[in-house]
């Protein structure tokens, strides 16, 4: 651990704004110290003790609890100290600016710069010491930050199992796996006369196989943690009046976006994160799509495009009303093809395209058909649903269709949490894996290579947990979190 990460520091641990309980933690190296200018007496390890927290003249800022933990048996590693005091802005300020203050004077008083340079925490950089200390390892710190951030109930458990270190050790187990095969290969190397019958009897190939059918069930449920994560995002599009504020409020179960017989009412992007089984949905309802010479509303269509072409799935609603009625139907039909023609050249083949035909209510029975026939030609990801906003009819068959399209799997146990760059350093242990059983399946196999292949897996998988890790990737993970966190 460099010196910048080792001087010792102090932050408001709780939100910003007017709370019961405010928290000002402290971490370093001997901050004994500090603790006695603060508390004004030592504290027993581990122990709450109620006390006053003076000032530099022994007056009291606010009396509360202290916990002091001395190293290395604390959240960092290293000495901590947790104020905890009323939780008004003005309290908390005080007591950042005491402990400043108090490290100061130490530091002159003693001239033995015991706290020297103790400055206010960057973003996550409590956690971030836990890490470098040793104390978890960089999946398990992420999920500190994924904890605190969950948007859903299964996110947070599936948090909580990634923080305990259950991700981690799916990945440890691959990981010796992929060390004892790179064993064989490695010594095979030095007894070159051998090679093919030292790999054959070792079922080099059977533990290269047997490696990467774990590999495909960890990115599975990889995957599915990522999902509970991230979410998706879903682009309500169409023409006006098709109905997709009202579908925005069905989906959220409230009256978020205006809805009006007038079309063009909605004039910029509404969004809505809800929840399905679990797995977050960010539902934007966006502007019609259709000629106009009005400003605003051209604004709120480019957004509502620009919106589209960075969705991972889009609901692609029809009026069918107007679709079927005789007077409107040609016009109709023409402007939903030529939208749908725009669809299918902006999005990739495998976003999800689907098309809700919507106020089923109001249509005749055989006009009500047309979700089941009709279909606006897209790419082959399209799928048709029939629905009513209105009055919620099919609205539970969309639900489900989401989740199918967002790729979850309402029967998954015990999925844990993990983040996009957890996906994509598996799915690269994987390519590494595939080049490595082609090496292996070759007449004339080149161990070289081979055994390249298997230290370039084990790199990749070793980003996650942060045993291979640059220092540059660490900046930007931990630079999200939460100052005090």
């Amino acid at each position: 651990m460099n010196s910048f990460s080792s001087t010792p520091i102090v932050a408001i641990a709780t939100p910003p704004g007017r709370g019961a309980v405010g928290i000002v933690r402290v971490s370093g190296k001997d901050i004994a110290p500090l603790v006695r200018a603060l508390c004004g007496r030592d504290l027993k390890p581990r122990e709450a003790t109620y006390l006053p927290f003076v000032d530099a003249a022994g007056e009291a800022i606010d009396h509360g609890l202290a916990l002091y933990f001395p190293a290395p048996h604390s959240f960092t590693g290293e000495d901590v100290l947790e104020l905890q005091a009323h939780g008004g802005p003005v309290v908390m300020q005080l007591l950042l600016a005491r402990c400043l203050e108090a490290g100061a004077e130490l530091d002159a008083a003693t001239q033995k710069q015991r706290l020297a340079g103790l400055r206010v925490a960057q973003p996550g950089e409590f956690t971030q010491r836990a890490f470098l200390n040793d104390k978890m390892d960089l999946a398990q710190a992420e999920a500190v930050a994924d904890l605190i951030d969950a948007s859903t109930e299964a996110a947070a458990r599936g948090a909580t199992r990634s923080l305990s270190g259950e991700f981690s050790k799916e990945v440890h187990s691959l990981r010796d796996a992929l060390i004892h095969l790179r064993m064989l290969v490695e010594a095979t190397l030095d007894f070159p006369e051998e090679e093919i019958d030292f790999l054959q009897k070792a079922d080099a190939a059977g533990q290269l196989s047997r490696l990467q059918a774990t590999l495909a069930r960890v990115v599975q449920r990889t995957s599915q943690g990522a999902l509970l994560r991230e979410g998706i995002k879903v682009v309500i599009a169409g023409q006006p009046n098709a109905g997709k504020s009202s579908l925005l409020n069905a989906l959220a179960g409230a009256e978020l976006a205006i809805v009006t017989p007038i079309a063009g009412t909605t004039r910029d992007k509404v969004q809505q994160t809800i929840q399905i089984d679990g797995v977050p949905l960010h539902i934007i309802d966006t502007a019609g799509l259709r000629h106009s010479e009005d400003e605003v509303e051209k604004i709120g269509i480019e957004r509502a495009w620009a919106e589209i072409e960075n969705a991972d799935a889009v609901l692609f609603l029809h009026d069918l009303v107007r679709w079927n009625d005789v007077a409107e139907s040609a016009n109709y039909q023409a402007a939903d093809a030529a939208i749908a023609s725009q669809l299918a050249s902006l999005l990739p083949a495998r976003v999800p395209v689907i098309q809700v035909w919507n106020k089923v209510d109001a249509a005749k029975s055989q006009q009500a058909e047309v979700a089941n026939g009709k279909n606006v030609e897209l790419n082959e990801a399209s799928v048709n649903i029939s629905v009513s906003a209105k009055n919620g009819q099919g609205l539970e068959t969309l639900r489900q269709t989401l989740l199918q399209v967002a790729g979850w799997q309402p029967a998954a146990e015990g999925v844990y949490i993990a983040r996009e760059r957890h996906v994509q350093a598996l799915r690269q242990v994987s390519a590494h894996l595939d080049l490595a059983e082609g090496q292996l399946k070759a007449k004339s196999q080149a161990l070289d290579l081979l055994a390249e292949e298997l230290r370039l897996a084990q790199n990749d998988l070793s980003t996650i947990t942060g045993e291979f890790t640059s220092d540059d990737l660490l900046g930007v993970i931990f630079s999200k979190f939460c100052i005090g966190k």
